[in-house]
């Protein structure tokens, strides 16, 4: 490489570009698991506990409906490993099983409330005109208590997973249209919207190109803390017989049942509740985690 002659005839380098290859920045499941360790540690508890749920019958359980009045209230032993209920029926295997009720009920009213609220809140915070009539509706609903709302409903309904996931999730989806429309209400007022409604681009078009993406991330970290709320609330309605029926093996119904048997044998009621409490704690470790990953408030550099 030559040097450069200045006018005053002294020789200089040549300065290189300050060009540096750019810095890649990690990112994917294995950088958010890596900076969030509570992501994976909820996740993997969860997965456990679906794992659970879905090989229950592989698991060393009978059924959980069998009856046994001659083996009721055992002690957890080798036969039955949290015990026996007063109808001699094996905890280990309720318990096991009740895992699918819990489960199922928490995915499908994240899932469905998530989508409703997500239709309600984009409609409301991007067209103005119908704003006012959904909102005060919203906040109706949003002033009754959840629980007290879920009890309602099932009221008017009979007992079944069904109507116990349909009840929840009309108790929640205030909750998530409240929180998409204030996100798309901050959007609305960017200049590249504002440009894309100047230019001539359809609603709909501005709303699933420039709206939609930017309220997926706090949606989907409000969705884990439904699914907690809804098996929570879940296990109350059943644990006071309005939820799922009595037949069918859920943690409510057999804290239920074993309550009045609290000081005698607190197996019956101990097990369900451990349980219930490890996946509500899981996923809230997995939504806490997704919000320091995905709001910028939070966010650690990756």
């Amino acid at each position: 490489m030559t040097d450069i002659i200045n006018h005053e005839g002294v020789a200089i380098a040549p300065q290189l570009p300050d060009i540096l290859p750019p810095v890649k920045r990690r990112t994917g499941l294995a950088a958010l698991l890596r900076h969030h360790p509570t992501v994976l540690v909820g996740g993997a508890i969860l997965v456990l506990l679906v794992l659970m749920a879905i090989i229950a019958p592989l698991l060393f359980t009978v059924d959980p409906t069998a009856l046994a009045p001659a083996r009721r209230l055992r002690s957890p032993s080798a036969e039955y490993w949290f015990g026996s209920d007063m109808l001699g029926r094996d905890i280990y295997s309720r318990v096991v099983y009740g895992a699918r009720v819990s489960l199922v009920v928490g995915i499908s009213v994240a899932a469905f409330a998530s989508l409703a609220g997500l239709f309600i809140g984009l409609i409301a915070g991007f067209v103005r005109i119908a704003d006012g009539v959904i909102m005060r509706f919203m906040d109706g609903l949003m002033s009754i208590p959840p629980i007290l709302l879920a009890i309602a409903l099932m009221a008017l309904t009979r007992a079944s997973v069904g109507n116990v996931i349909l009840a929840i999730t009309i108790a929640e989806i205030p909750r998530v249209s409240r929180l998409v429309r204030s996100v798309v209400l901050s959007l609305r007022e960017q200049a590249y919207v504002d440009a894309a409604i100047t230019s001539g681009t359809r609603t709909p078009q501005i709303i699933l190109r420039h709206i939609l993406p930017n309220t997926l991330a706090p949606m989907t970290v409000q969705a884990t803390y439904i699914c907690a709320s809804a098996m929570i609330t879940e296990a109350i309605l059943s644990f006071i017989g309005a939820g799922t029926p009595p037949t069918i093996p859920s943690w409510g119904n057999i804290m239920a049942e074993g309550r009045a048997l609290w000081q005698v044998k607190p197996a019956i009621v101990f097990f369900p509740a451990a349980f219930l409490s490890l996946t509500v704690l899981a996923v809230n470790l997995v939504g806490d985690g997704l919000r320091d990953a995905l709001d910028p408030r939070f966010a650690k550099r990756l």
